[in-house]
């Protein structure tokens, strides 16, 4: 059984849910920081701002997906700028103190100005 959360509605400029949940894993596609400067929500200005607002995003499905950050096993980090490498890393290791999960690092481009953005695997429950 698959378990889906946050589907997109029909015909979505974003043709994916925001995770999956199966055979004891939970899935999570790739989410920037929220951006939508129209109610006040700024993605963040710095490197740093952006990995800790978008790992908090991360974090929220996780939850709603029945597992947590310290659960996480596998994670992708996605940058759009190498030069900021240092900075995502500074704060990344802030949000996993039990223990640095596997990670994968990208490079990426996507139709946004998001610098930073994440996709992980996680262990279902708690």
């Amino acid at each position: 059984m698959i378990d889906f959360f946050g589907q997109p509605q029909p015909h979505s400029s974003r043709p994916f849910s925001r995770a999956t949940r199966a055979a004891g894993l939970v899935f999570v596609s790739g989410h920037a920081a929220p951006h939508d400067p129209s109610r006040g929500v700024l993605r963040g200005e710095t490197a740093g701002e952006q990995v800790r607002n978008s790992l908090a995003t991360i974090s929220e499905i996780l939850c709603e997906a029945g597992s947590s950050l310290d659960r996480v096993v596998q994670i992708t980090m996605l940058i759009s700028d190498p030069a900021d490498y240092a900075a995502c890393n500074e704060e990344y290791v802030k949000h996993f103190q039990a223990g640095l999960p596997a990670r994968h690092t990208a490079r990426f481009g996507v139709p946004t100005e998001a610098r930073v953005a994440f996709a992980c695997v996680a262990l279902a429950g708690d």
